[in-house]
């Protein structure tokens, strides 16, 4: 698998980063995790704007799927070859009627599910092209999801938004990459249910035995270097920062 890292900044775009993107790619298959703030133009750097197979979206903030807005723009209005097919879109329950809520001015309410197949996730497994996903429900204010994403025997863990719980000890048990949010500092701030700290992300990339960490969705006033910093005091393996239009084998 490819992972290209479209945008980690969290809760709103930084000055060098998209909010959460995340595109996987495997046997010409591309498949995009969450589409937020900035993330549409980006995107457009690495793939073509009909060249995604499916979206999946872990939760319905702003910051990971407002920019599918603009994406239906650019699949219901294409003006070159005619509209594409309806891209399969998985995302928590709700997920069209908040998109048609957002963009606000749909020529009507199933204009969206004519080029979105929309598909509520459910904690379990699906298939979606090469890869086999598992996923289930995390620590977060609204309904949200985590990832396994397995293929040709290796795993990439995404933990979308989360604070500590015990569903992140499955999903990324063993993973070769761990991509993994720490949007809060270590003795800084503490809200339980929301997000993880750099230490808590350490925390439980080592409890979980996974070979590699990427910390992402570190909002702009939160110091990077002070959360990979608490990581590493706890976590074994190499672990770094998620930096915008990197590439990752896994």
């Amino acid at each position: 698998m490819k992972l290209t890292v479209v945008g980690c900044s969290g809760s709103f775009p930084s000055a060098d980063s998209a909010c959460s993107s995340y595109l996987v790619e495997a046997d010409g298959f591309r498949l995009l995790l969450d589409m937020g703030n900035g993330a549409l133009g980006e995107l457009q750097r690495h793939c073509g704007l009909y060249d995604l197979d499916a979206v999946v979206l872990s939760h319905l903030h702003a910051d990971h799927c407002i920019d599918m807005c603009g994406y239906f723009v650019a699949r219901y209005y294409r003006h070159d070859g005619g509209r594409p097919e309806a891209i399969p879109v998985y995302g928590p329950d709700g997920t069209e009627q908040r998109l048609v809520t957002a963009y606000d001015d749909v020529p009507s309410e199933k204009s969206m599910s004519e080029v979105f197949d929309f598909r509520t996730l459910e904690p379990g497994r699906f298939e979606v092209g090469p890869f086999t996903v598992h996923t289930d429900r995390v620590a977060h204010p609204v309904e949200a999801f985590a990832f396994r994403i397995e293929h040709g025997g290796r795993t990439l863990t995404y933990s979308g938004d989360t604070g500590v719980c015990a569903a992140l000890d499955g999903l990324a048990e063993g993973a070769d990459l761990f991509l993994c949010e720490a949007s809060f500092t270590h003795g800084k701030e503490d809200v339980p249910d929301l997000h993880l700290n750099g230490r808590e992300a350490g925390e439980q990339a080592q409890r979980s035995g996974v070979g590699r960490m990427l910390l992402t969705h570190i909002p702009p006033w939160t110091d990077p270097e002070i959360n990979l910093r608490d990581a590493r005091e706890v976590f074994d393996g190499p672990v770094e920062l998620a930096r915008p239009r990197a590439v990752y084998e896994v």
